[in-house]
């Protein structure tokens, strides 16, 4: 482990001089990653990059296979991401520019990875088109909806979308478009690599009344601020086990409220946790980890989270926090 340690140090830098030839002052060290979580928790990525368009993910590519050894990581929202107090040792690309475009053809959608999904769901609204409306209430991007096949309200992402534009980093930034049958969309899942980049998607809509569309999203945000909580989380923590609810067994184990440091299952939705000042991702692994031992212990189940963990080193849904590259 010293020596990959040692070869990645110098495989860094030689990335970051690359990139900041070909990006300029879009190219940082050490940033902090905590601003592009909605937990607000975390280190800072060894390199991060900000990227405007496809072809800029060319250039990506190309440094990266000067440095095979260099792992990569996309940030969207953050919705779903905990980084580890340490942080990451990898090139995080933020998607910006041309990847938060919209474009309506019709009943045809396609938005750039990068758009909010509560933005677009309001902008299919304003222009009478539903299917989308389940997306105002996820603080999530276009990119990770696909990659998660992200869903509520009872729809997903798979339901609507008919196709993904997508780069393979590892094929040198080689764009292709993606059926929504080949990307292999599965319960909060893809089939997507972790070297593919999502540029793009295009969803089949309905044409309906805009006043409809609107009624319908305000439903969805009432029920919302309701039933779940705001501030700093992550929306549901745990996947729902097939025929039955994780918040209601966290609920029935008597975990409503429980706080470790500075987080604590929420009051009002049990699959919820919440980050309050001060609390740190080491504080979040930790109540989760608690959260899994006690609802097996009591009920035989093992719960797994939908958050993606980057920095830790235990196995999402095996007991606590995955595996990451740091």
């Amino acid at each position: 482990m010293g020596k990959r340690v040692s070869v990645l140090s110098s495989e860094f830098d030689a990335t970051f001089t690359t990139l900041s030839r070909d990006f300029g002052d879009r190219v940082e060290r050490a940033a902090a990653l905590s601003q592009f979580t909605t937990y607000r928790l975390g280190g800072p990525a060894e390199i991060l990059v900000r990227v405007r368009n496809v072809g800029e993910l060319g250039l990506l590519a190309a440094a990266l296979e000067a440095n095979p050894s260099v792992p990569i990581l996309v940030i969207g929202r953050g919705s779903n991401l905990v980084v580890a107090d340490a942080g990451v040792s990898a090139v995080v690309v933020i998607l910006e520019g041309d990847f938060e475009k919209v474009e309506i053809v019709g009943e045809s959608v396609t938005a750039g990875a990068g758009v909010p999904l509560p933005v677009l769901a309001r902008r299919c609204a304003a222009a009478g088109l539903s299917g989308l409306e389940f997306y105002v209430g996820i603080p999530g991007s276009i990119g990770g909806a696909v990659r998660m096949n992200a869903g509520g309200h009872g729809r997903s992402t798979s339901e609507v979308l008919r196709s993904a534009v997508v780069a393979d980093i590892s094929n040198s930034g080689a764009v292709s478009e993606r059926s929504v049958e080949s990307l292999g969309l599965e319960y909060r899942g893809s089939a997507l690599g972790g070297m593919e980049i999502v540029c793009s998607a295009s969803f089949d809509l309905v044409r309906d009344e805009p006043a409809a569309c609107e009624e319908r999203l305000s439903e969805i945000v009432r029920w919302r601020r309701e039933n779940q909580p705001g501030g700093a989380n992550a929306g549901s923590v745990f996947r729902n086990p097939e025929g039955d609810s994780a918040g209601r067994l966290i609920e029935a184990c008597g975990l409503k409220g429980t706080k470790i440091g500075g987080v604590h299952v929420s009051e009002k939705h049990a699959n919820f946790i919440q980050a309050d000042a001060g609390a740190t991702a080491s504080d979040l692994a930790e109540l989760v980890s608690e959260i899994q031992r006690r609802v097996f212990n009591e009920t035989g189940i093992r719960l797994e989270t939908e958050l993606h963990w980057v920095g830790f080193s235990k196995s999402a849904g095996q007991g606590g926090p995955s595996e990451a590259t740091k």
